[in-house]
């Protein structure tokens, strides 16, 4: 199938409406018809204010979280709809993919 890859990069304190960000983003991608999705952690990442964010012992917030799904073209339209309705900022990339599986399923 074509489509795309979605890579949503965020910080493990960043919430929306009391949930985790990363959550909310791999579930709303699931409740629009993502086949599956990734979430994960980062050891340390920098942002556009070109601060860095890492993970360390004792505190976790700051810690780099990054949320992998592919869609296809009217999933992903789906999906950037429910995030601009919602107002949240997170800064993504969308690469043209191509994806399957290797063994059929019976």
């Amino acid at each position: 199938m074509k489509g795309y890859q979605l890579t949503f990069y965020t910080q493990q304190d960043r919430r929306h409406d009391r949930e985790p960000l990363a959550e909310w983003l791999l579930r709303q991608a699931k409740e629009q018809g993502a086949q599956g999705g990734t979430l994960f952690s980062a050891g340390e990442s920098f942002g556009h204010d070109g601060r860095f964010h890492s993970a360390h012992f004792f505190e976790l917030a700051d810690q780099p979280v990054g949320v992998m799904v592919a869609v296809d073209e009217a999933t992903c339209e789906r999906l950037f709809e429910v995030i601009e309705q919602e107002a949240v900022d997170v800064f993504y990339v969308k690469i043209p993919a191509e994806y399957g599986r290797t063994a059929r399923r019976g």
